[in-house]
C-alpha cells in the first residue's frame, strides 16, 4: 500500500447490484471522492452498467479492480454470504472498505476483518447509513440530555412485501432472510441507543418456502433493565418506525432507516408526559452521502467513525443468537 497521505478517495464498486443506484450519485457529489470504476461477474453487463452511470472504467473481474493501484477504497454490495471474503480480499489489496449491511454473518468474520484492518491501517465501515445521519445523531443527543429521562423500552420495526423471484434475499445459501436483511437495522438501533449489547435474546420466526425467515419478532433484554422489542417482515404491509420510551416521555422516529428519502417533513416526534406531541425537524441530508463523508473523514482526517467494527461484531452476534433462539424456541444468553 502507498503510505503517502491521501487527499481524495478514489472509489471502485464491487458488483452491479441495485443498491448501487443510491450510492453512485452521492460518491459523485462528495467533495473528496471520485468514482473510478466498477466490477461485476459479467463483463458485458458491467460495461453497460458503467455506461449507464457514467463510470469511467468497467473492470472484467473483482480481482482486476482490487489490483488497480489507482483505487484506494471499495464499496461492496455483494450478497451477504460474500461480504466476509471480499472485505478481507480488499484489505489484503490495501483498500479501505465501505461494505453493505450486514457486514458479516458472524462475529468471527467481523473479528477477522478488524484484525486485517488494524494490521494494514485501513478503515472498514459497515454501511449503516442512518447511524451517520443528523436525525439519529440528534436523537441520541436528546436522550443523552435527559429529554425523556431514563430509557426503559425501545420498539423498532421494518416491514414490507418482497415479491417472490430470483432476489438474493430469498436465498438461504447467500445469507438471505428478513432478520439479516432489514432486521439488522432495529438490532443496531438498540445497540447504538443503549451503548451495550443485550444480555439475553428471544425470537419467533415464520419461514417461507425457500427456507428463509419472512417474519421475525424478537425481544432483547439488557443489563440495565431496558427491554427492546423489534420485528421485521418480507410478507407484511410496509411499515417502518422506532420509539425510545423513557420515564419522562418518548421520542418517535418516523422514518429511522432511510431518513430524508421519503419526503417526510418532520423526522422526530417528542411525546411529553402530558401526551403533548412536538414535531422536530432535523437537518436534511442524504444518508448515503453521510456514510461516504464518514469514510472520507476517517481515512483522510483520521476521525474515528461514530459506528465502529466492535458494534458491527456485536450486532452480528446478536442476530446469530436470535436465529438460534428461533430454531430452539429458547432464550439465548451466552453468545459473545
Amino acid at each position: 500500500m502507498n503510505n503517502r497521505p491521501l487527499d481524495k478517495l478514489n472509489w471502485g464498486i464491487l458488483s452491479t447490484a441495485r443498491i448501487n443506484r443510491r450510492i453512485i450519485p452521492q460518491i459523485k457529489k462528495a467533495s473528496r471522492s471520485e468514482l473510478v470504476g466498477v466490477a461485476g461477474r459479467d463483463p458485458e453487463r458491467t460495461r453497460r452498467f458503467a455506461s449507464r452511470w457514467e463510470i469511467p472504467r468497467a473492470f472484467n473481474s473483482y480481482e482486476e479492480l482490487l489490483a488497480n493501484p489507482g483505487i484506494n477504497v471499495v464499496y461492496i454490495s455483494l450478497p451477504n454470504s460474500l461480504h466476509g471474503e471480499w472485505v478481507l480480499r480488499a484489505g489484503r489489496s490495501g483498500k479501505h472498505v465501505l461494505c453493505e449491511k450486514p457486514l458479516a454473518l458472524s462475529g468471527t468474520e467481523v473479528e477477522r476483518m478488524a484484525a486485517e484492518a488494524r494490521g494494514r491501517k485501513l478503515v472498514v465501515i459497515e454501511a449503516m447509513a442512518y447511524l451517520m445521519h443528523p436525525q439519529f445523531l440528534r436523537l441520541k443527543s436528546f436522550i443523552a440530555d435527559g429529554l425523556i429521562g431514563r430509557v426503559r423500552l425501545i420498539r423498532a420495526w421494518f416491514r414490507f412485501f418482497l415479491p417472490r423471484g430470483s432476489n438474493i434475499r430469498w436465498s438461504k445459501e447467500l445469507g438471505g432472510g428478513v432478520l439479516w436483511d432489514v432486521g439488522c437495522y432495529p438490532v443496531s438501533f438498540c445497540r447504538a441507543i443503549i451503548g451495550a449489547p443485550p444480555v439475553e435474546v428471544f425470537a419467533r420466526q415464520q419461514t417461507g418456502p425457500t427456507g428463509v425467515d419472512v417474519i421475525s419478532a424478537c425481544q432483547l433484554n439488557y443489563s440495565n433493565d431496558i427491554i427492546a422489542q423489534i420485528d421485521c417482515a418480507f410478507s407484511l404491509p410496509y411499515g417502518v418506525g422506532a420509539e425510545v420510551v423513557g420515564e419522562k416521555g418518548l421520542l418517535r422516529v418516523l422514518n429511522p432507516w432511510q431518513p430524508d428519502l421519503d419526503g417526510k417533513v418532520s423526522d422526530l416526534v417528542h411525546v411529553a408526559p402530558d401526551d403533548t406531541e412536538t414535531e422536530i425537524s432535523t437537518l436534511a441530508r442524504d444518508p448515503y452521502l453521510c456514510e461516504i463523508e464518514t469514510l472520507e473523514s476517517a481515512v483522510l482526517d483520521g476521525v474515528p467513525p461514530a459506528y465502529n467494527l466492535e458494534e458491527s461484531r456485536e450486532n452480528a452476534e446478536v442476530i446469530a443468537a436470535l436465529y438460534r433462539s428461533a430454531r430452539t424456541g429458547k432464550v439465548v444468553k451466552k453468545f459473545y
